[in-house]
Order: structure tokens, then C-alpha cells, then sequence
């Protein structure tokens, strides 16, 4: 799980807690709210990481590192609570390869 490295969490549970009570203390929900993810250049991880997605109002923009090796994947969601945020993000993290910023 990319998300964790470098970060003073011992462990997923610790720095999906933190990060529900950072958000709750940042943001006044219900609100968009913008997600990226650096991935693979693969159209089969962009469609994985949409079915997260599914149901939930959002906009996207999609951009290829100048080698294409890489796309910077930014999805603006329409998300509920900081629970819902927490729950996407666990989602996307269990994606081979994604880096979660």
C-alpha cells in the first residue's frame, strides 16, 4: 500500500484513523472532494479505479507523464462524510499498483 510509505503510521488502521479525523476537523461534508492517484499508464487500472467510483457524482481529468509510463489520475467526487472519503480510498489502495496522494 503505497499511501503508507513514508508516513509515521505503523499501520493501515493508524493512518486511516488519523486521516478520518483530519478530514472531519478540514472539511465541512457534504462537499466535493478531490482524490488523485498516480497509476501505471493502463486503461484497465483507470476502469478499476472508476468502479469506485460508481454511483457517486464526479468529475475527472486524466494527464500521462511526459514518458507515458505514468498517468496522474484527479477525480473531484461529490462524497458524503469523511467515512466515505476513508472508504474510497480503502478501496483504491487494495488496486496493484496505484500510489494514493
Amino acid at each position: 500500500m503505497d499511501i503508507l510509505q513514508g508516513n509515521q503510521h505503523a499501520s493501515p488502521e493508524d493512518f486511516y484513523k488519523s486521516l478520518k479525523a483530519k478530514l472531519e476537523d478540514h472539511h465541512d461534508f457534504p462537499e466535493d472532494y478531490l482524490f488523485k492517484f498516480i497509476i501505471p499508464t493502463d486503461q484497465s487500472k483507470l476502469t478499476e479505479i472508476y468502479k469506485v467510483f460508481d454511483g457517486i457524482k464526479f468529475t475527472l481529468g486524466n494527464r500521462e507523464s511526459k514518458n507515458g509510463k505514468y498517468t496522474a489520475c484527479n477525480i473531484n467526487a461529490f462524497v458524503l462524510d469523511a467515512d466515505q472519503v476513508v472508504d474510497i480510498y480503502q478501496q483504491v489502495a487494495k488496486i496493484e499498483g496505484v500510489m494514493l496522494l
